[in-house]
């Protein structure tokens, strides 16, 4: 009787942990639409064929505020090859303007935009969303995640992946 119960527990287990979306390394990554802060409409599916980087970022993470310098730079250095970068906030346009003024990014804001926030947090056992501020997704020209990280100071990670992609 015992290893009847312990047995439905593992198969429990099993099955929430299966049934959640895993976006790792080689995963494919979930498509999205949203219109960006200058009115341009971005879909991942439209991308395909580039190499696409999205920076989840918060007016709010104070981390964000000195990452931004750095990605403007990754972003500078890639400007007019086939790389996309994409900016993803919560935020609405009214608390994103003033924060650009003093802030500024040299790739596209994607405002309003938790519905892709949704589809590429993490979530934890409670199934409640788990996303550090910055995270980075680099997508290769297949529709691939090729990297994913978050927090301080990854900027070189990113040059590095995306330089490799565009090799490829």
């Amino acid at each position: 009787m015992r290893s009847l119960v312990v047995s439905f527990f593992v198969l429990c287990f099993a099955v929430a942990g299966y049934s959640q979306q895993v976006l790792m390394p080689g995963n494919p990554a979930p498509d999205f639409a949203v219109q960006s802060l200058d009115g341009q409409l971005y879909s991942l599916s439209h991308l395909q064929g580039k190499v696409v980087v999205l920076t989840f970022w918060s007016t709010r993470c104070e981390i964000c505020h000195s990452e931004i310098p750095k990605l403007n730079r990754v972003a500078d250095r890639y400007r007019g090859q086939d790389v996309v970068f994409l900016g993803v906030t919560m935020d609405n346009q009214v608390k994103i303007e003033p924060y650009l003024r003093r802030t500024p990014f040299n790739f596209n804001i994607l405002p309003n935009s938790f519905d892709i926030l949704l589809k590429y947090a993490d979530r934890d056992g409670s199934g409640n969303i788990n996303i550090g501020f910055p995270a980075y997704f680099v997508i290769d020209r297949g529709g691939r995640i090729q990297m994913r990280s978050s927090g301080w100071d990854k900027s070189s990670n990113l040059d590095s992946e995306i330089g490799k992609l565009l090799s490829e």
